[in-house]
């Protein structure tokens, strides 16, 4: 499927069959509020069926859903966003997954021809050089493939927690995702803290990703992710070296600083995407 010709289009809504209004799914988040993630699940796999899909970068949240989702549908469709930066350790735990869980993971990855120009412009590691190349960068690598990918589905699944940065604070367990089409939104584990995931994960022999065993606490691309001190921000492994910008990469949460946007939508002048595959 095309991806996006401009930075700022609206993305168009799936031509899907089971998306929610603004009212359905504020009673939804209401009900669901206090219940547990294997509950919110169940009540997703059932509303929206093979029209629901779990985003998983295979940190220790998404583990631990797609173990919990695939006790209660082992057809649950998993996808996950290749940026070509990832560490070999999160390409092993996704070939454990396709072997242990008997899934097909939907990869989706970054168009070649704009991450041809923008490394051509400016180097591979333009994201040390400057906060708005390092958010272009993220734009490039995961959010224009994260957009293509959602119109694939009617709602997806996501392994948010409210404790982890002060932008996921406010995060409903469901919620409308205007972002992406006015699809749905689920954070199951939107109330669970870090030690109940890795409670679930222990008491389950859920796989995780080794990286975690050598001090990573919040992983991600290869370059821009490092393990913490014990009982530092988890993360703080995150863009280290930036000061003053936000722990977010763009995909859960809309970032606009009028520093990366033209450049961005320069690259996208040039190659429209629409020979991008998943």
């Amino acid at each position: 499927m095309a991806a996006g010709t401009q930075f700022n289009e609206e993305v168009e809504a799936p031509e899907l069959s089971l998306i929610m209004d603004e009212l359905e799914a504020g009673e939804a988040a209401v009900e669901l509020d206090d219940k547990a993630p294997q509950e919110v699940l169940a009540w997703a796999i059932d509303r929206f069926g093979k029209e629901l899909a779990i985003c998983c970068s295979f940190q220790a949240d998404g583990c631990a859903m797609i173990d919990m989702a695939h006790k209660i549908d082992p057809k649950i469709r998993v996808f996950t966003i290749d940026t070509g930066r990832m560490p070999q350790e999160t390409y092993d735990v996704i070939d454990k997954y396709r072997t242990r869980y008997g899934i097909n993971v939907e990869v989706f990855m970054p168009d070649t021809a704009v991450v041809q120009q923008m490394v051509t412009r400016h180097g591979n590691n333009l994201f040390y050089n400057d906060v708005n190349l390092r958010l272009l960068c993220c734009q490039v690598r995961k959010v224009l493939p994260l957009r293509r990918a959602l119109m694939n589905y009617s709602a997806w699944v996501t392994g948010l927690r409210r404790d982890q940065w002060a932008t996921r604070s406010n995060i409903r367990k469901i919620e409308i995702d205007h972002d992406h089409g006015g699809i749905v939104k689920l954070a199951p584990l939107a109330d669970w803290t870090d030690e109940e995931v890795w409670d679930y994960i222990r008491a389950n022999d859920v796989p995780y990703n080794e990286l975690y065993d050598k001090g990573y606490k919040s992983i991600g691309c290869a370059p821009c992710t490092r393990a913490v001190a014990e009982g530092q921000d988890p993360r703080a492994g995150r863009w280290w070296w930036e000061t003053g910008a936000p722990k977010e990469c763009g995909m859960h949460c809309a970032i606009e600083t009028g520093g990366f946007e033209h450049e961005l939508a320069s690259l996208l002048g040039k190659n429209d995407g629409s020979n991008a595959k998943s």
